[in-house]
């Protein structure tokens, strides 16, 4: 179906008939977020990432155990040979297509038994993998819960927002009866109902455009949720907040449980047993060596050996040591020390960005609150001001201009205050995240 050229009041309509055609559901936000973690791809992608790092954390990665190995081969020659002896000793020898084969199997084992205890600093860095993997699906999940939360309470927003505006058209609908009927009796001129037709048409736009803003972030949602974005649901349009939150408290959370903030500090320790783990290579390494083979052996010929087997048990130590390599491995070393110091660096640069972050996220905070509580004053106010202004309208004493200027101030104080509560809701959930507390 061609949408293109089609009124903006048609397009509304088909939109929200393709809504309304399937079962609506109450979706609560909890339920909308383990939505969201068990069908966002960067979650499932996160989680195997961690799987990765929990079957690299061995024994045998890190090189406590022992590596064997077998091989075997098998060779077969097809020869000919043409020999003349001196003084006639005896007859020439003459033979072709002697066949012959050998075979030889074994088995090798190598055992580090001491490496400068690299083996115990690589199992502690994949330890320290591990967790670093689990901080990053923390980041990942903590990332999408926020913004699930965030786009949950735009729908309320948008949702109140239409219902503002649904209540500033009736009363634009109420007026233009009212200034119908008087016109048509002879008791109010044309201005006023031409005046009147027009407030209307425009209410009736500025809705259409809020409904139209309302469904594409209904489908939004539906996305980040990966499910079928056309599937319709229900919310309760209420911007609810949590009892006030302390900055203090906050800042303490943040510096504990901060996932971002502790992945950096696992990296660190990540640095510094690189640092170790360098070291380690300047020390003596010694192996326990041990094999086995079987040698086979069948020859076709007429002379020497026709066939025979030979085995051997071999086994022994081996110490090496790095005596010079071009200073390479001091490089090394002093390569992972600066790797080190730039990771702590980062620590303490990402605890600066976090109690910066966390600060301007709280004056919003706080600036969102202390606006709830003048604009619900102001709201009241708008209210009784529209209920007395309409009265005075329909017996005579007020213009029809001065119940627009009451109407417009009664829709824009109450889209303030929905913009003041959403505003210190999405506030309120930025500063769960950063403290690390959304979960």
């Amino acid at each position: 179906m061609k949408l293109v050229g089609l009124p903006l009041t048609l397009l509304i309509a088909l939109t929200a008939g393709t809504f309304s055609a399937q079962a609506q559901e109450t979706l609560r936000l909890e339920d909308a977020i383990q939505q969201g973690l068990k069908n966002q791809f960067s979650i499932q992608i996160a989680k195997k990432r961690e799987k990765i790092a929990e079957n690299d954390n061995t024994l045998g990665n890190a090189g406590f155990l022992p590596t064997i190995t077998g091989t075997a081969t098998k060779n077969y020659t097809v020869s000919g040979l043409n020999q003349e002896f001196f003084g006639g000793l005896r007859p020439p020898l003459v033979q072709s297509g002697v066949q012959s084969n050998s075979g030889n199997s074994g088995v090798a084992m190598a055992w580090t038994l001491y490496d400068g205890k690299g083996m115990f600093i690589l199992r502690d860095r994949f330890t320290e993998l591990q967790q670093l993997g689990a901080k990053q699906t923390e980041t990942s999940i903590e990332n999408l819960v926020a913004l699930i939360s965030t786009t949950y309470y735009d729908i309320i927003r948008q949702e109140l927002r239409v219902n503002n505006f649904k209540k500033g058209l009736e009363i634009s609908n109420d007026r233009l009866k009212l200034a119908k009927d008087r016109y048509e009796v002879g008791q109010g001129s044309k201005v006023d109902y031409y005046s009147a037709q027009v407030d209307y048409n425009e209410d009736k736009a500025l809705l259409l455009a809020q409904e139209q803003s309302f469904l594409n972030t209904k489908i939004s949602f539906n996305t980040l949720l990966v499910r079928a974005m056309q599937t319709d649901f229900q919310v309760l349009a209420v911007i609810d907040l949590l009892p006030k939150l302390a900055l203090n408290e906050l800042r303490d959370l943040a510096l504990k449980q901060n996932p971002t903030l502790l992945a950096a500090i696992v990296n660190k320790r990540i640095s510094d047993l690189d640092i170790k783990n360098t070291q380690s290579l300047q020390m003596p390494q010694l192996d326990l060596l041990a094999g086995y083979n079987l040698n086979q052996v069948q020859n076709g010929a007429g002379f020497g050996v026709q066939k025979g087997t030979s085995n051997a048990l071999n086994y022994g130590l081996r110490a090496t040591i790095n005596i010079f390599d071009g200073y390479n491995q001091k490089r090394r070393v002093q390569n992972a020390k600066i790797n080190a110091e730039i990771a702590q660096l980062q620590v303490e640069d990402l605890k600066n960005s976090l109690n910066s972050s966390l600060e301007r996220a709280y004056v919003t905070y706080e600036n969102a609150l202390n606006l709830i509580t003048l604009e619900s004053e102001n709201y009241t106010i708008a209210k009784q001001n529209i209920e007395i202004a309409f009265d005075r309208f329909k017996v005579g004493i007020a213009t029809s201009y001065e119940l627009r200027e009451v109407q417009r101030n009664a829709v824009a104080a109450e889209t303030r205050l929905i913009e003041a509560k959403y505003a210190a809701k999405t506030a309120e959930i930025e500063l769960l995240r950063l403290s690390g507390g959304i979960l």
